[in-house]
C-alpha cells in the first residue's frame, strides 16, 4: 500500500506488522476510518477492507475517551472495526499476545504510540493526546506489559506516530501547568499561551519505566504542519482519523 507511513525499528522483526495510514484524496473521505465522527459509514467500511487486507489479521479497536484506561485483549476476533457497538469500551490503550490479532488507535493531532516486547512477543498500541499524556498513559501501559507478560523494558520497542508537534501545538496554562516539569517540554509565549509537546513528554515516560532511547522510533511528523497527508483536527477541523495498527502474525 502507497498511503501508509512505516516505523524502520519494527522491520528487523519478521513476525511483526504494522500499519500507520495516511490521507488519501483517491479514496471516499480522503480515506478516514473513523466510524465515530459522523462520517458516512459504508464509505469508512469500504476504507477499512484495505486495511484489513493488508494486515491479514483481526483488528480490535476502543471507543476512546481521552483518558489512561488500559485493556488487555485475550481472544481473537475483531472488535470495533465492522461497526462501533463491539468496539473495547472507554479505552486509550490496548496491549494483546494473542497471534493474529492487531490492535490499533485512531487520532488527527494526539500521540499514537505502537509498541513491542519481541521477547514475550506482546504488542500494544497507545493513544496519548493531554489528558491521556498527564495521567501517564503511556507508562501504565508499559508497566501493565511488566506486570501481566513480564515484559522487560529494556527490551520493549516503541514506534511513535505523526502527531501534532511542539511548533503547532499552542495551550493554555490550564494544561501546561501539567507539563512544566519536563524539561522542554512546553515554552512559554507572550500573552500566557505555551506551545506544548508531547512527545517529549511521553518520551520521558518511557524512559523513566526503563525504555531505552535507542529503542525508540518517533516520527517526527507534526499533523498540523503535514495535515496535507495525516489528518488535523486543530489544522482544518476534520472529522477524519487515521489509524495505527500493530500485531503479531
Amino acid at each position: 500500500m502507497s498511503e501508509i507511513y512505516r516505523f524502520k525499528i519494527f522491520s528487523k522483526f519478521r513476525e511483526l506488522k504494522h500499519i500507520v495510514t495516511k490521507r488519501d484524496e483517491e479514496k471516499a473521505l480522503d480515506n478516514s476510518l473513523a466510524l465515530h465522527t459522523g462520517e458516512d459509514t459504508a464509505q469508512i467500511l469500504k476504507n477499512r477492507e484495505g486495511i484489513e487486507r493488508f494486515m491479514d489479521m483481526d483488528i480490535v479497536v476502543a471507543d476512546q475517551i481521552h483518558g489512561s484506561n488500559i485493556e488487555i485483549i485475550d481472544e481473537s476476533g475483531s472488535r470495533g472495526w465492522r461497526d462501533r457497538r463491539s468496539a473495547v469500551r472507554d479505552c486509550d490503550s490496548l496491549i494483546t499476545d494473542v497471534r493474529g490479532v492487531s490492535v490499533g488507535v485512531l487520532t488527527a493531532d494526539c500521540l499514537p504510540i505502537l509498541i513491542y516486547d519481541p521477547i514475550n512477543v506482546v504488542v500494544g498500541a497507545t493513544h496519548a493526546g493531554w489528558r491521556g499524556t498527564k495521567e501517564r498513559i503511556i507508562y501504565k501501559t508499559i508497566e501493565r506489559m511488566v506486570e501481566n507478560f513480564g515484559s522487560n523494558p529494556r527490551d520493549i520497542v516503541v514506534g511513535i506516530a505523526p502527531s501534532i508537534g511542539g511548533c503547532c501545538y499552542e495551550v493554555d496554562f490550564n494544561v501546561a501547568q501539567h507539563f512544566l516539569g519536563y524539561r522542554g517540554a512546553c515554552r512559554a509565549k507572550i500573552g500566557g499561551k505555551y506551545m506544548l509537546n508531547l512527545v517529549e513528554v511521553n518520551i520521558a515516560q518511557m524512559v523513566e519505566i526503563g525504555v531505552a532511547m535507542e529503542n525508540i522510533e518517533s516520527s517526527g511528523i507534526c499533523t498540523h504542519c503535514d495535515f496535507h497527508n495525516f489528518f488535523s483536527y486543530r489544522k482544518t477541523s476534520c472529522s477524519g482519523r487515521f489509524i495505527s495498527l500493530i500485531g503479531v502474525q
